[in-house]
C-alpha cells in the first residue's frame, strides 16, 4: 500500500465513527430522559448509538443504582492486531486447553498505558478528543514494529517492549494522561515501569515448560498493526467474579433474578456462605438487578467479557500494512480464524505432549443421590407400614439392594437416584467415545459412589473386565457425616451379592476402622495426601491409562493437590469450593513421567449440565383450581 493511501486509511480510521456526544445526549433529552441518567446510559455503552443508549435504559429501568453518581473507570491500552493478534489468540486458546485457565486468560492481549482511573460521566468526550489529538501527535514516530522480547518466570510469562521503543510509549502514555487530567478534571496514571505484554500469569509452577513452548510458536516480529484502545469498566464490581448464564431462567419467587441466556452476572464470593446450596446470589451486567439464581445455569466469564470499548486510535505504517501474503491465507475454521502458520508449531508441541500416552487420574464425584432430590425423609416416603419398599416417584431407584442389617442404615448411606444412575452411565459413555482407557477404579466405600463407579464403567464397556477396588480412605471429611458417625456401609458380600463388581481380593489402606468421627480439618488432608499416594504406588505404571477414583465433592481438591505439589487450602476456602461441586464434577491430573511430577489439565470429557424438574400433580391447575 502506498505511503498516501496508508495516510489517508489513518485519517478516515481515526475519526468518530459515531455521532457526537451531545447529539446523543440531546436526544436522549428529547425522549425525557433526566440528564444526569441519560449521560449514565452514554458512558455505560461507549457513547456510540442512540440505539445502544434507549436499550441500556430500558434494560435498567428497575436498576435500583440508577440514580447513583457512580462513574465508570477507564484505561488506555495498546492492543495489536493482524497476523500478531491472531498468533496470540491462538497461544490464548492452547493455553487453556493444555494448562487451564490462568489470570492471563481473562482480558485480551495488550499493553497497558494507563491503568483504570474514573471519569465522570458527562467529561468522557473529553477523553475522546484527548486520545484523537495525542495519537495524531505521535503518528509520526510511532515505531513501524515493536521489539518484543520472550520473558520467563515461575509466575509469569510474557514479552518485554524493548527500551527505545517503551520509550516512546511511556511517552505517548504521559502525554495523554497529563492532557487527560488537566481537561477532564481526573487522574490519569501513566504506566512507567517495565511494559510488557503478558501471556500467562498466576499459573501453576509445572506448567511453565508448557507454556514456554507454546509461546515459542508465536513470532513476535509478525506483521501488527496496534491500536490504542480506550476501555471501561463498572467500578462497583472490579473484585467480583463474572458469570455467564447458559440457558435462561424465570424466577419463581420474588428474591430470584430473571437471566436470559448469554447474560453475564455479578457475584461476590464473600456474600454466598448463607446461600442455598446450588445457588448463588448476583447482579445482572445487562439490568443492574440482584437476586438469586441457579448456580449450574452459569459458568465461569472473563472480566473483560463487560468491559466497553469506547474509543481507539489506530497507529498506521505503511511498511506493516496488509502484510499477509496468499502464501499464509487466514483461513475459518468452525467460524474462528486461523492462521496456519501457527496451527502448525502448535501441532508440533502437542505432539510431543500426547495426553493418551500419559497415565492420568481421573477423581470424580458420585451422580446425583436419592436424598438429594426428596430430602433427609425419603427413606420414610418409600416404605411401606410393614417396611417393604416401593417407588413413590421414578427417580426413586426401582430397587434396593439387599443388606443383613436393618434397611433403616440406607438413610445414611443413600442411593443414586435413577437420574443419577443414568448420569453416571452417561460419563461412561462420553469416556468411551473419548478412547479413555481406564485401567483401575477406586471408590469410596459409600453406595452412591461403588454405584457411580460401577454404571461409568458400564457405558466405558468394561464392568466385565474392571473390578471396583472399595477403598475407605476415600471417604468424605467425617466432619460433615450427619448422623457424627461413622454410617453402617454395606459389607463387600453384600455388594457383590447384590452384582456390584467389586475386587474382593483389594484391602484398603485405610481400613473402616480407622476412620474418626468429626476428624479435624488437618486430620482429613493428611488421611487424603496419604491415601492418593498410596493408590498412584499400587498402580503399576503402564504408560498410560487413566486410574478412575469416584469419590463426593471435596475429593476433588483433597486428592488433586497433593498430587500436583500444591498444599491444602484453608478450611473455610475448602467448604465454598466444594459446595459448588455438582453431581459427577472430575478434575484430571497426567503424569508427567520424565519430570517426576503431575499437572492438572482439562478432563477428557465435557460437564453435564441439566435443570431442576419439580414434582407435578396433574389435579392442581388441570382440573381443580
Amino acid at each position: 500500500m502506498a505511503v498516501a493511501e496508508t495516510q489517508l486509511y489513518a485519517k478516515v480510521s481515526n475519526k468518530h465513527k459515531s455521532k457526537s456526544t451531545s447529539v446523543l445526549l440531546e436526544s436522549l433529552l428529547a425522549k425525557g430522559f433526566p440528564a444526569h441518567i441519560a449521560q449514565k446510559a452514554l458512558a455505560a455503552t461507549g457513547q456510540k448509538t442512540i440505539e445502544d443508549a434507549a436499550k441500556w435504559l430500558h434494560s435498567h429501568c428497575n436498576d435500583p443504582s440508577l440514580d447513583d453518581p457512580i462513574p465508570q473507570e477507564y484505561a488506555l491500552y495498546l492492543c495489536p492486531t493482524g497476523r500478531l493478534h491472531n498468533h496470540l489468540q491462538e497461544f490464548w486458546k492452547e493455553s487453556k486447553r493444555q494448562c487451564g485457565k490462568n489470570r492471563a486468560h481473562e482480558i485480551f492481549p495488550h499493553i497497558t498505558l494507563c491503568d483504570f482511573f474514573t471519569c465522570e460521566d458527562q467529561k468522557v468526550e473529553l477523553l475522546y478528543d484527548t486520545l484523537k489529538r495525542v495519537g495524531d501527535s505521535f503518528s509520526q514516530c510511532f515505531p513501524p514494529s515493536i521489539s518484543l522480547s520472550l520473558h520467563s518466570s515461575t509466575s509469569y510469562l510474557g514479552f518485554f517492549i524493548g527500551d527505545s521503543h517503551a520509550n516512546i510509549l511511556r511517552d505517548f502514555a504521559l502525554a495523554f494522561s497529563s492532557e487527560a487530567s488537566a481537561l477532564a478534571d481526573c487522574h490519569v496514571k501513566p504506566c512507567l515501569k517495565q511494559l510488557h505484554l503478558t501471556l500467562a500469569h498466576k499459573f501453576y509452577p509445572h506448567h511453565q515448560k508448557t507454556l514456554e513452548q507454546l509461546a515459542k510458536c508465536i513470532n513476535p516480529g509478525e506483521a501488527c498493526q496496534w491500536v490504542a484502545a480506550l476501555y471501561s469498566r463498572d467500578m462497583r464490581f472490579v473484585h467480583y467474579q463474572t458469570l455467564r448464564a447458559l440457558f435462561q431462567y424465570k424466577p419463581q419467587n420474588i428474591d430470584e433474578l430473571m437471566i436470559n441466556t448469554g447474560d453475564f452476572i455479578y457475584v461476590d464470593p464473600t456474600q454466598q456462605s448463607d446461600v442455598s446450596e446450588g445457588w448463588v446470589i448476583g447482579t445482572s451486567h445487562r439490568t443492574g438487578c440482584r437476586g438469586f439464581l441457579p448456580e449450574n445455569y452459569t459458568e465461569r466469564a472473563n472480566e473483560s467479557d463487560t468491559w466497553v470499548k469506547h474509543r481507539e486510535y489506530v497507529f498506521v505504517t505503511a511498511s506493516k500494512f496488509f502484510t499477509q501474503t496468499e502464501n499464509e491465507p487466514k483461513v475459518k475454521l468452525n467460524g474462528e480464524f486461523h492462521n496456519p502458520s501457527m496451527a502448525r508449531s502448535v501441532t508440533n508441541v502437542l505432539s510431543l505432549q500426547n495426553p493418551t500416552l500419559r497415565r492420568g487420574v481421573l477423581v470424580m464425584r458420585h451422580g446425583e443421590r436419592v436424598d438429594e432430590v426428596f430430602g433427609k425423609s425419603w427413606l420414610q416416603q418409600c416404605l411401606t407400614a410393614d417396611g417393604k419398599y416401593y417407588r413413590p416417584d421414578l427417580n426413586f431407584p426401582s430397587t434396593l439392594p439387599k443388606r443383613k442389617d436393618s434397611v433403616k442404615h440406607f438413610e445414611y448411606d443413600p442411593p443414586l437416584s435413577c437420574c443419577g444412575i443414568f448420569q453416571s452411565r452417561l460419563i461412561g459413555e462420553a469416556l468411551l467415545d473419548q478412547q479413555v482407557t481406564v485401567n483401575y477404579v477406586y471408590s469410596s466405600p459409600v453406595l452412591r459412589c461403588i454405584q457411580t463407579a460401577q454404571h461409568v464403567l458400564q457405558g466405558l464397556k468394561l464392568d466385565q473386565k474392571v473390578k471396583i477396588r472399595v477403598e475407605p480412605g476415600l471417604f468424605e471429611w467425617t466432619k460433615w457425616e450427619a448422623s457424627r458417625v461413622i454410617p453402617n456401609f454395606m459389607t463387600l458380600t453384600e455388594l457383590a451379592e447384590a452384582s456390584y463388581k467389586i475386587d474382593t481380593s483389594y484391602r484398603g489402606n485405610f481400613p473402616l476402622s480407622s476412620l474418626v468421627p468429626s476428624e479435624s480439618y488437618e486430620e482429613y488432608v493428611s488421611r487424603s495426601s496419604a491415601v492418593i499416594k498410596q493408590i498412584i504406588t499400587a498402580c503399576p505404571s503402564k504408560g498410560k491409562g487413566v486410574i478412575l477414583i469416584v469419590g463426593h465433592g471435596s475429593s476433588l481438591a483433597s486428592f488433586t493437590r497433593p498430587l500436583i505439589g500444591l498444599p491444602a487450602r484453608d478450611s473455610s476456602d475448602f467448604a465454598q469450593v466444594v459446595r459448588k461441586i455438582p453431581s459427577l464434577g472430575m478434575c484430571f491430573c497426567e503424569e508427567l513421567k520424565e519430570e517426576n511430577k503431575w499437572q492438572m489439565v482439562n478432563p477428557p470429557v465435557k460437564t453435564l449440565t441439566h435443570g431442576a424438574n419439580a414434582a407435578f400433580n396433574w389435579r392442581n391447575g388441570i382440573v381443580e383450581d
